[in-house]
């Protein structure tokens, strides 16, 4: 019988035109992470290995490959707000991602409005419709199989203020779609959008 699956190790390279990985796991929600420095400077950028990971309490966790500003400025200070990145927002995104220095406050870059946090002395973006404010939980620097060390940390956070536009509460149920969030595809530039048409329901068993 003819195998017609495509079969590769990672650690030997995948031998396609672009990494599938980013595009099976996905599309990804966006972790638009704000924090700010140590000296006071307000930092934003977005992460597309990002989601949540516990009920209760309400976990975030997102990765930063490499040593960047947003995981230094949590080291020091301790907090972070993660903001919606949604359609209207998408070219303000990008433009949070620039590769500049941390002395760059890139709601300005990206001509977004900070907004003041209620828990913590970060700002969340004003015109973004849903916004967490976070407490660091945990840092972890990910290891391979071998136990080799990575490039890599995985930044967790407990959600301790919530704010939703009222508009997306439709009889106190969060309206996903209305909010237009959009994900990470795989790719150089692939994203996704959520409609509402492509809404389906499915209770569990039992």
């Amino acid at each position: 019988m003819q195998d017609d699956s495509y079969y590769y190790q990672p650690a030997l390279g995948h031998g396609l035109a672009h990494d599938p990985f980013n595009a099976i796991v996905g599309p990804r929600p966006i972790g638009w992470i704000a924090s700010r420095s140590a000296e006071g400077i307000p930092n934003l950028a977005p992460y597309s290995f990002f989601n949540a990971f516990n009920y209760t309490p309400p976990i975030i966790g997102f990765a930063s490959i490499g040593h960047k500003d947003s995981l230094s400025n949590i080291e020091q200070t301790g907090e972070f707000v993660w903001n919606l990145a949604t359609l209207p927002l998408a070219e303000a995104m990008n433009q949070s991602c620039a590769a500049v220095g941390p002395e760059v406050d890139e709601f300005a870059l990206a001509g977004l409005t900070p907004a003041a946090s209620r828990l913590v002395d970060v700002p969340r973006v004003a015109e973004s419709p849903v916004a967490f404010e976070c407490h660091k939980t945990q840092i972890i620097q990910l290891q391979s199989a071998a136990g080799e060390t990575v490039n890599t940390w995985l930044i967790l956070g407990e959600v301790v203020g919530v704010h939703i536009d009222r508009r997306l509460l439709v009889d106190g149920v969060y309206d996903t779609a209305a909010a237009q969030p959009i994900l990470r595809g795989g790719g150089p530039a692939d994203y996704f959008r959520i409609e509402p048409d492509a809404l389906f329901r499915m209770h569990r068993p039992g």
